[in-house]
C-alpha cells in the first residue's frame, strides 16, 4: 500500500486556505496512485485554536470542511485532524479528533486519549479525554492511529498512568499512524524520534508520524514528519521548517526491514537561526503585515535581530532606524550604518538629543538637585520607542522588539521604551546564545560588523557605561537563569551546584520582581523547553524565593 504524507502550514481559523491545502495535497496523491494519506493533528483548523474552541460557528466550520473533504476521499482515504462534538452529557462538549475519510464520508473517528496540560498546552480545558480505542480496517490492513501525546506515554515520557497504544495493540495491527502538533524547542526533534522509536521497539509494528509546520504567533512548529521501519530505523525523514510532500511503501516498512537512512543532525544554533526566520515570516504573513522596523543601535541585539529580519522579509520590508544620544559612541553608529549597507536595508538616523533636552527643560523644576538616575535612562529608551511607533503608525510597520532573556529575566528593559514592539524575536535566546546566533550568521562572510561581537554590551544611557556595571558576566548570569528558568533549580540547588550564593539570591531576586515587565512584553517567538509567556505562568506578587 502507498501512503502519503503531507505536512501543511496551517493557518489557524482559516478554512478555505487550510481546506484547499488538504484538498491539493489529495489530488497530488490520487495522481500518484496511494491509497491512503494523513494530515496532522487538528488538520482543519490549526493547532493552538484555543477558545476559539468555544465558539459554535467555529466549530460548526470544522465540522463543514471535514464533510467537503470527504467528498475528495474517493479512491483514497485520508486521515485528517480536527475537532468533534462529544454527544454525550457526561464531559467536556469536543474531542481532539481524527477523522478515517473512504468513499466520500466519514467512515470513523478515533479520539486523543492523554490531552497535555503543561507548559503551552492546555488541552484539558477544552477537550473530553478518549476512553475506547480502535483500529482502522483499511485495505486488509489493520490501522493503529493515535494522536501526538498518545504516544508520548512511554519511558521517561511516562506521564499518564496508562497508554492507549496497550490496547491498540493488543487489537493486532499491521502499524500505527500518529498525527502531531508537536512545537518546535532546539531539543525537540532529537526528543520527538527517541519517543517515536521506542514505540516501535516496543510494539514491533512501523510507524508513521505527521507533524504541523509554520507559525502560530509564538509557537513554531518544525516540521520533521517520519516513517519508521520495523527495525526501528527512520527510513524518511521530512524537511524541517518548510512544507513537504512524502510517499511511503508500506511494504518497504515491514521486516527484513534494511533501508534507514543516514540522519543529518542540524546543530542548536542552525535551528533556532531557521525557526526564527520562520516565525518571523509567519507571523507577518498570517496577520497580512508585509513592513517591520527595528531600533539600530550597533549592539549585538539588534544586529541579530535586524538579519534575521531581512532574511524572513526581503531586505526592501525591512527599516532600521539609529537613534543616537549624546551618550551614543561613534563606533556603535558607525557599525549600524555598516551593518545597515551590508544588507541593504533601507535606514534613517534621528539623533534624539534636541527630544531628549525638551523632556528635560520639561521636568527640570520637579527633578531639580536629584542626581542623573534610571529617569533620565528610561527617557531616552521612550524617545525613540515614541519616534519608532510613529513610523509605524504613518507607514504601517510592525516594530520588532530586540530584547533578549537575559534582559527580560533580570528586567533590563524599560516598559514603552526598548520593550516595545508586535513581536519579540530574540527574546527566548540569552545573550550568550545571541553571540553564538551572530557568529553562524558571520560563518562564511562578516555581514554583522565584528566590533559589534566583540565590543563590551552596553545599553549606552550614561557615560562609559557596561552591562557588567551591574550583572555578573553573561557567561555566568546565563547558566544560572538557565538552571532556574528551564531546569526549575531553586537557589539552595544552584548553590550547591557551585555557584556564589550572594549572586545566586540577587539574580533570583531580579527575576521573580520584574515578572509584571513580563506580562506587558511582546509575544516571544519560543525556540526553548522553557520560555517566557504562555508556557511559564507565574504569579506577579509572589514572594518565593525573593
Amino acid at each position: 500500500m502507498k501512503i502519503a504524507l503531507a505536512q501543511i502550514n496551517y493557518h489557524i481559523g482559516n478554512f478555505e486556505k487550510n481546506t484547499a491545502s488538504i484538498i491539493q495535497a489529495i489530488q497530488n496523491a490520487k495522481t500518484q496512485r496511494c491509497e491512503l494519506i494523513v494530515f496532522a493533528e487538528l488538520a482543519v483548523c490549526g493547532y493552538p485554536p484555543r477558545d476559539f474552541l468555544e465558539f459554535t460557528d467555529f466549530i460548526e466550520q470544522c465540522i463543514a470542511s471535514v464533510n467537503k473533504i470527504a467528498v475528495e476521499c474517493v479512491g483514497i482515504a485520508a486521515i485528517v485532524g480536527f475537532p468533534s462534538i462529544n454527544s454525550d452529557e457526561k464531559g467536556k462538549n469536543l474531542f481532539n479528533s481524527a477523522a478515517f475519510l473512504s468513499e466520500g464520508k466519514i467512515q470513523s473517528l478515533h479520539h486523543k486519549s492523554l490531552l497535555p496540560n503543561y507548559d503551552v498546552f492546555d488541552e484539558y480545558r477544552y477537550f473530553e479525554p478518549n476512553k475506547n480505542s480502535n483500529i482502522i480496517n483499511f485495505k486488509g490492513y489493520k490501522i493503529a492511529l493515535t494522536i501526538c501525546e498518545d504516544l508520548w506515554n512511554i519511558g521517561e515520557e511516562q506521564l499518564y498512568p496508562y497508554s492507549p497504544m496497550d490496547d491498540l495493540i493488543a487489537q493486532h495491527p499491521d502499524f500505527m499512524v500518529n498525527i502531531a502538533a508537536s512545537p518546535f524547542n532546539y531539543q525537540q526533534a532529537e526528543c520527538r524520534k527517541t519517543v517515536l522509536i521506542k514505540n516501535v521497539e516496543k510494539y514491533k509494528i512501523p510507524l508513521l508520524y505527521v507533524n504541523h509546520v509554520g507559525a502560530q504567533t509564538e509557537l513554531i512548529f518544525d516540521g520533521g514528519s517520519l516513517a519508521i521501519n520495523t527495525n526501528g530505523d527512520i527510513v524518511t525523514e521530512m524537511n524541517y521548517f518548510e512544507e513537504d510532500f512524502s510517499i511511503i511503501n508500506l511494504n518497504d516498512l515491514q521486516l527484513p526491514a534494511n533501508n534507514s537512512i543516514t540522519i543529518t543532525k542540524l546543530n542548536k544554533i542552525e535551528l533556532i537561526h531557521n525557526a526564527l526566520v520562520l516565525g518571523i515570516k509567519d507571523y507577518f504573513g498570517k496577520l497580512g503585515f508585509t513592513k517591520a522596523i527595528l531600533g539600530l543601535s550597533g549592539g549585538i541585539d539588534s544586529a541579530v535581530t535586524l538579519v534575521l529580519s531581512a532574511k524572513a522579509l526581503g531586505n526592501e520590508n525591512v527599516k532600521a532606524v539609529l537613534l543616537p544620544s549624546h551618550f551614543s559612541s561613534q563606533h556603535s553608529i558607525d557599525d549600524a550604518i555598516k551593518l545597515a549597507e551590508n544588507l541593504k536595508v533601507p535606514y534613517e538616523l534621528i539623533p534624539i538629543d534636541e527630544a531628549y533636552k525638551s523632556y528635560e527643560n520639561t521636568l527640570s523644576s520637579y527633578f531639580e538637585g536629584l542626581p542623573f538616575d534610571v529617569t533620565e535612562e528610561n527617557l531616552q529608551a521612550r524617545i525613540r520607542a515614541v519616534i519608532l511607533m510613529a513610523f509605524t503608525n504613518k507607514f504601517g510597520y510592525v516594530l520588532l522588539n530586540t530584547s533578549n532573556k537575559s534582559e527580560a529575566a533580570v528586567g533590563y528593559g524599560t516598559l514603552y521604551g526598548d520593550m516595545c514592539g508586535g513581536l519579540a524575536v530574540i527574546g527566548d535566546l540569552y545573550k550568550t546564545e545571541v553571540y553564538e546566533l551572530a557568529h553562524f550568521i558571520n560563518k562564511n562572510a562578516e555581514i554583522i560588523p565584528n566590533n559589534s561581537i566583540i565590543k563590551p554590551p552596553s545599553a549606552e544611557l550614561r557615560p562609559d557605561q557596561k552591562d557588567s556595571d551591574s550583572l555578573p558576566d553573561y557567561g555566568i548570569l546565563d547558566q544560572i537563569l538557565y538552571h532556574y528558568i528551564e531546569q526549575r533549580k531553586g537557589p539552595r540547588e544552584l548553590i550547591a551546584m557551585g555557584f556564589d550564593g550572594i549572586i545566586v539570591k540577587k539574580i533570583l531576586k531580579l527575576v521573580n520582581t520584574n515578572e509584571y515587565k513580563r506580562h506587558q512584553t511582546p509575544p516571544i517567538l519560543r525556540i526553548s523547553p522553557k520560555a517566557f509567556g504562555m508556557g511559564r505562568r507565574m504569579p506577579i506578587v509572589g514572594k518565593y524565593l525573593a
